[in-house]
């Protein structure tokens, strides 16, 4: 029979409805397994998107910087030794790493210690982190140049006293009516001029990196007296290399170049993003998994309701059932009839509970930008072919759980179910 056929879908509501709690009971624990996986997925969704906004915009940079003193003797050198970076080691990584596809020496002043250099402009002044930086570092910093432009390679080249500064720095040097770009700012008694102003692109507590002053890094070196070595190697791993190969490549390269036998520990500190980055993504997927396992779970119990309900009304139609086949009916439209009714109720009782979760998803969303927002959730949401996905579950578990009812149906004999009281 055609899906049109308004006679039949006039039947299987006339029978839906004459048992309505019935019938109700069963949808529901379909509803609830649909709208359990949109909320599941959602809320893990959000997690995700909260902690994602906080991670660095170039998730797989490795940082290396010198370390404690060298505790194993090698090749002549004894313990006790410092191994210090170098700006030639810096070119020696770039020629001799192969994994290495981008490397640059990075030098700060107050980071790692010490006082954070006196900044002056006009008759404001304070105290801000000063880092050294390069062309196409921006997203590295996970930051986002507000006016003006970032560094560039001219400026390395020629050592040029400009600056990028954070927007907390703007607002306590500057009054919001005066021009930034183009200003003269004094920094430990040495001019730089404004090229740029930013504002941080991590989430969470974001004033210590907008208290930032960022400066060609060979100025650095050359204006503070740090000429002779830099402070650490920022990394990037060639396309299609994991970042913790190319970590391993360069320290056990930099040890050979330094005289550092391989196992001596601490000699050169590392940080791997993309280990971490990973740790995570291999937590959401974890999460991600869980949510689906527990919500077609509960997708399928409904659905072996389905199945039940259906064999029970399967056992009290036998007799109209056997009246269809003495008057001709086939046991394909037999077969029909039962999996439309099994398909009607989880189709529709899923669709609601999809929409249902969406919906709240969506409130909490709005309630959550409201109030604020959080560091730690944001938008959450169910993707399209998750959506997707879970409507060809309904449509498949509506199936199944008509095969053996629709089964046993077609098999009913007319002339016992005739007899069948």
């Amino acid at each position: 029979m055609s899906l049109v056929d308004v006679d039949k879908w006039r039947e299987i509501f006339t029978t839906l409805g004459q048992h309505k709690l019935r019938t109700f009971l069963t949808a529901f624990g379909v509803f609830w397994g649909i709208f359990m996986l949109s909320i599941l997925l959602g809320a893990a969704k959000g997690l995700e998107n909260g902690v994602m906004a906080g991670f660095p915009q170039v998730p797989n940079g490795v940082f290396i910087w010198s370390g404690s003193e060298t505790q194993i003797p090698y090749k002549g050198h004894g313990i006790g030794r410092r191994v210090t970076l170098l700006p030639e080691d810096v070119d020696a990584v770039r020629k001799n790493v192969s994994s290495v596809g981008f490397v640059r020496g990075q030098n700060s002043i107050g980071i790692w210690g010490g006082t954070p250099p006196y900044t002056v402009y006009e008759d404001k002044n304070g105290t801000f982190f000063v880092q050294g930086s390069h062309e196409g570092m921006a997203l590295m910093h996970s930051l986002e140049v507000t006016a003006g432009r970032y560094l560039n390679q001219i400026d390395t080249e020629k050592k040029r006293k400009v600056a990028v500064i954070g927007a907390r720095v703007k607002q306590q040097l500057f009054a919001s009516s005066e021009t930034v770009l183009g200003e003269y700012i004094t920094i430990n008694g040495i001019s730089f001029q404004v090229v740029g102003t930013f504002k941080s692109l991590s989430k969470g507590n974001t004033t210590q990196e907008e208290e930032k002053i960022y400066v060609p890094n060979d100025t650095l070196r050359y204006a503070f007296n740090q000429v002779g070595w830099v402070g650490s190697l920022t990394i990037l791993p060639a396309e299609g290399v994991h970042a913790s190969q190319t970590e391993q490549e360069v320290l056990s390269f930099l040890k050979e170049r330094k005289h550092v036998h391989p196992d001596d520990v601490g000699v050169f500190g590392s940080f791997n993003l993309q280990q971490e980055f990973d740790k995570i993504q291999g937590l959401f997927l974890g999460i991600g998994f869980f949510s689906w396992l527990v919500a077609v779970g509960t997708i399928l119990a409904g659905a072996i309701g389905v199945g039940n309900i259906m064999l029970i009304v399967v056992r009290e139609r036998t007799r109209e059932i056997g009246v269809r086949k003495a008057l001709g009916a086939t046991p394909a439209s037999i077969v029909g009839m039962i999996m439309q009714e099994s398909v009607l109720i989880t189709a529709v009782s899923g669709y609601l509970g999809l929409v249902a979760g969406v919906l709240i998803l969506e409130l909490v969303s709005k309630a959550v930008a409201m109030s604020g927002g959080s560091d730690m959730f944001l938008n959450p949401s169910v993707d399209f072919d998750t959506a997707m996905l879970a409507v060809c579950i309904l449509i498949v578990s509506g199936l199944l759980a008509a095969l053996l009812p629709a089964a046993k149906a077609a098999r009913v004999n007319p002339i016992v179910a005739l007899q069948d009281e």
